[in-house]
């Protein structure tokens, strides 16, 4: 039985790809998505028959042995590592700088200072974290089941159930 991180996982890295693959055929088009245990939602103003072709075909081309689509640049996991990163380095600052709970206005300065380049040196912490801990390309044991869509004012909310086959 597949556990409902390694669900997540699964569907995260079907996600990445169904994006990538949207990408690269319909440029411009604005796209998000978000991945649970039982599938994944995409927001994006393209037809359901579409997604599902990408979808299938995402999933065809991770078992066939490109798990680099599972990693996308535009991951929410790429920002949270850089802003924890740089959020940290500057609250060490100031924990180190100040003067019994008070900070001077230059404290922020260095602490900003500090904070930029840590915000950039952690950028390639993301990638390798969607690699190894929040998607896992190996979704030969799950099945796309179902892909439904729900037309919003300005585009489309696309549910993409899967489950373990």
């Amino acid at each position: 039985m597949t556990s409902i991180i390694d669900s997540t996982r699964k569907n995260h890295a079907l996600e990445h790809a169904t994006m990538t693959i949207l990408a690269e055929r319909y440029r411009g088009v604005r796209m998000m998505g978000h991945s649970s245990p039982v599938g994944f939602i995409l927001m994006a103003d393209l037809p359901t028959e579409i997604v599902t072709e990408a979808v299938l075909e995402a999933k065809r081309r991770l078992e066939n042995g490109e798990p680099n689509l599972a990693v996308h640049p535009n991951c929410g996991t790429n920002m949270a590592v850089s802003s924890l990163a740089s959020s940290a380095a500057a609250f060490s600052v100031l924990g180190i700088l100040s003067n019994k709970g008070k900070n001077a206005w230059w404290h922020y300065l260095i602490a900003t200072l500090v904070a930029i380049p840590a915000f950039h040196l952690a950028k390639p912490l993301g990638p390798k974290l969607q690699k190894n801990l929040t998607t896992d390309p190996d979704t030969q044991d799950m099945a796309v089941q179902m892909v439904t869509s729900q037309k919003t004012a300005n585009s489309f909310v696309h549910f993409i159930r899967t489950s373990a086959s």
